[in-house]
């Protein structure tokens, strides 16, 4: 290895720094991308119900740019998981997450993708954040509509806060970056 690899690369304030070009182009593609989430529901209990209702004309998550929902998880950047997940599925819910498009998302709807609820056994995941990151969490048992819509808003909004680039080569999820690392970490 040479000296280089090993070195760590300081960054100036020129390099951090984004021009005027760049800050518009991130805006938009932000607003482009919080604006068509296409979602994959994972849906596996009662939560799934639920999830259906938000879909309905009553609540219309298509105001909200999530309409159309995908079933194959190369065409989805949104991952919905709705309800219980059991030890088994676990590898599934994995293969799942890494087969979707790049920037994907995952929202834990419900107390039971949350933290495993009240299924405190040996079958049950404790929560779905120990396998794959997530970046929102909408609590209850199983959540409101409304609720399902608020956690969808705080998803737009951190959608569109990100920074977006046109060649990216990082990690476009820092929740997925940080994810990796604790992982790495053991923790």
């Amino acid at each position: 290895m040479a000296e280089t690899d090993i070195a760590p690369v300081l960054a100036t304030r020129r390099d951090e720094a984004m021009g005027f070009f760049q800050r518009m182009v991130s805006k938009g593609l932000g607003w482009a991308r919080k604006y068509s989430l296409f979602t994959y529901p994972y849906a596996t209990a009662c939560c799934g119900m639920e999830y259906m209702s938000v879909a309905a004309s009553r609540h219309d998550i298509s105001r909200f740019g999530a309409e159309f929902p995908r079933f194959s998880p190369r065409q989805a950047d949104l991952l919905m998981v709705v309800g219980t997940i059991n030890l088994k599925q676990a590898p599934i819910l994995k293969r799942v997450y890494e087969q979707m498009a790049e920037p994907k998302w995952v929202v834990a709807f419900g107390v039971c993708a949350s933290s495993g609820g009240f299924y405190d056994n040996y079958a049950v995941l404790q929560g779905i954040d120990r396998i794959i990151p997530v970046d929102v969490y909408i609590p209850g048992c199983p959540p409101r509509p409304e609720q399902v819509l608020d956690g969808l808003m705080l998803l737009q909004d951190k959608i569109g806060n990100q920074v977006h680039r046109i060649a990216d080569r990082e990690q476009p999820n820092a929740t997925a970056a940080r994810h990796d690392l604790l992982m790495s970490m053991g923790k």
